[in-house]
């Protein structure tokens, strides 16, 4: 028991809304690869990156801005290996337009390639900028995916909750989390050691989002 405590103490400290985060992220993953509408598997098990954003708020009267927080998972060995713990990040930036309301959306983008990875190592990185940002496919054609699979750096898919659509990510900002990642790890991370690494430790509270990830892209049912 005394091992088990001492084991699960670097995590004990999480703050409860980075838990919350990850639990939301695993079911924004979950639900956008079960829906008949959502992203090809093909497309999801050739990504080198995830990053999920639950609950993006965009509010507007003319000029506006949009914020969420969420976490990306890489996997390790080269793009080879299993699917390494989680990095906190979070997405702001501004948006223009006539636009009277409030929107909350849930963002998935898939990271296609090694350019797209090391923006995603950077402290921050503005997407349609640094880098190349495209609509993902929907739903079962895989043909459809394969040139954009084959020239994009980010895919991005979005599931709206609110009451207008037209959603464009140009221009907005990704950024490292720094204090929802000591939340969760208890230390200052490296970002390159936990996405990148093989062998890190996933902390408890990302088990579920990492094992989802793992089973999406495995060909394998989330209920397995």
């Amino acid at each position: 028991m005394l091992a088990g405590a001492l084991t699960a103490a670097p995590f004990a400290g999480a703050d409860v809304k980075e838990a919350r985060r990850l639990n939301e992220s695993r079911e924004v993953l979950v639900e956008l690869a079960g829906l008949k509408e959502g992203a090809p598997r093909e497309i999801l098990e050739t990504a080198r990156c995830v990053i999920v954003i639950p609950g993006v708020k965009k509010a507007a009267l003319g000029i506006g801005g949009r914020f969420g927080y969420g976490a990306a998972l890489c996997r390790t060995g080269n793009g080879e290996g299993p699917w390494g713990p989680p990095l906190m990040v979070s997405l702001k930036g501004a948006s223009v337009g006539f636009q009277i309301g409030g929107q909350s959306s849930d963002f998935v983008l898939l990271v296609m390639n090694q350019k797209g990875v090391d923006n995603l190592l950077k402290s921050r990185f503005t997407l349609g900028v640094d880098a190349s940002v495209a609509a993902g496919p929907i739903g079962r054609n895989a043909e459809a995916g394969t040139d954009l699979r084959m020239r994009a750096e980010i895919l991005s898919y979005s599931r709206s909750r609110g009451i207008f659509a037209g959603i464009s990510l140009e221009g907005a900002s990704l950024r490292q989390d720094t204090g929802a990642n000591h939340a969760i790890y208890g230390e200052r991370v490296d970002p390159r050691t936990i996405l990148l690494k093989s062998g890190q430790p996933i902390p408890y509270e990302a088990r579920g989002l990492v094992e989802a990830i793992d089973r999406l892209t495995s060909g394998k049912d989330i209920g397995q």
